[in-house]
């Protein structure tokens, strides 16, 4: 290697076309959703009783619980939480090993705060050509104009994201309150800059180089998938070889670059399976949109599983695609997610409502009097999880 060859490959712009189908409808209602959740679960109110905080969904760290609805956890209890993180992993596992990256395509909160940037992008500056050209021309006032514009919102939407997070915390409605008047901890003013700082730089700028960079599920995401995995996928069986004009003796493709165009992380799927897809789906849409325009069979592109290419390839139908996903693999996940699950629904209905704990104090084991008496010492922990005041007689 050259003493001055670098090692760091600049980060190249990618401008995302625009395009409508089944599966961008999809992202759109899923991002929707998700905001939705992450935004106004902090406001919904839970009766609790006159003792406790009536925050549906809370963590309040300085009086050490977590409530979720009707369900209170105290530290002691951590359990659950680890039941919940192991259900989680379990079921990144279940859906990577029967879609493939569906979690990155649809729901990880890189991918959802990026569609939710680049819609803003492109509502201010226009769709992909539009900002090819503002990319390329030189900075005069209506560059400036945009992008000022552009940044703007973009900071709006990254305050709202760390003023959400803080929430969770405390009660909303008081906090927000302090917010404003600038009566909060500086702790609460500090995790917001943090948060409002990193979603503006991550969302609006780093976008891809997240995801295949400071993401390790790129590449742990190979030991969960095999040849029945359906994924995203070019047939390229189909559409080789490939060529602008329409003759008898070449593939479906006709090198539109529309697949490419679409593509949030910038790849041609048509090269295979690369760590930078994401599977959103997205070039499925731009090019059954080109084979109905020029009457080819839709699907060159597609949700397929490597297992189906010989039977394709013979002009035979693939597999049903229950088959792919009902596979040893993930009922296996699927059994195991769902006993952790039962599992801790049985804890949360069989726990008791009054936890006491009597424990010697070891430092010293006991006392001696003069006149012969013993005395011991210890220590005493009474929990009650009844949710009201109640009366304890020892």
């Amino acid at each position: 290697m050259s003493e001055n060859q670098s090692l760091y490959a600049p980060q190249e712009p990618i401008f995302s076309r625009r395009v409508s189908g089944p599966f961008r409808t999809l992202k759109w209602w899923i991002m929707g959703v998700t905001l939705g959740i992450y935004y106004l679960t902090p406001w919904i109110r839970w009766d609790r009783g006159p003792s406790l905080p009536d925050q549906a969904v809370l963590i309040d760290l300085a009086g050490r619980r977590f409530y979720f609805l009707w369900i209170e956890i105290w530290p002691h209890e951590f359990y659950f939480v680890a039941g919940l993180l192991i259900m989680a992993g379990l079921g990144l596992f279940l859906f990577t090993s029967a879609l493939g990256r569906v979690w990155c395509g649809y729901t990880c909160p890189q991918t959802v705060w990026n569609d939710l940037f680049i819609l803003v992008e492109r509502w201010i500056e226009g769709d992909r050509n539009a900002r090819v050209r503002l990319w390329k021309a030189k900075w005069d006032w209506r560059k400036w104009r945009l992008r000022l514009t552009k940044w703007l919102v973009w900071l709006l939407i990254a305050l709202a994201t760390g003023g959400a997070w803080v929430f969770y915390f405390t009660d909303a409605p008081t906090l927000l309150r302090d917010l404003l008047t600038l009566d909060a901890n500086f702790i609460a003013y500090g995790t917001i800059a943090v948060l409002t700082a990193t979603t503006f730089l991550f969302g609006g700028f780093m976008r891809e180089q997240v995801c295949i960079y400071m993401c390790p599920w790129p590449r742990i995401q190979g030991a969960m998938m095999d040849d029945d995995t359906l994924t995203v996928g070019y047939r390229e069986w189909r559409g080789e070889p490939r060529a602008k004009k329409r003759l008898e003796y070449i593939g479906d493709c006709i090198d539109c670059m529309a697949c490419v165009n679409v593509c949030p992380m910038g790849i041609d799927i048509r090269e295979g399976q690369q760590m930078e897809c994401i599977t959103c789906a997205l070039c499925i849409d731009a090019c059954d949109d080109i084979m109905t325009k020029i009457g080819k069979q839709r699907g060159l592109i597609d949700y397929l599983a490597l297992s189906d290419e010989p039977q394709e390839r013979a002009g035979q139908p693939p597999k049903p695609a229950w088959k792919h996903v009902l596979r040893p693999r993930t009922i296996i996940y699927t059994f195991l997610w769902s006993l952790i699950g039962l599992a801790l629904v049985f804890g949360i209905f069989i726990r008791a409502e009054i936890d006491l704990t009597v424990e010697p104090i070891r430092n010293p084991t006991f006392v001696m009097f003069s006149d012969g008496a013993v005395r011991n010492a210890y220590t005493l922990r009474l929990r009650n999880k009844h949710g009201e005041p109640r009366e304890f007689r020892l």
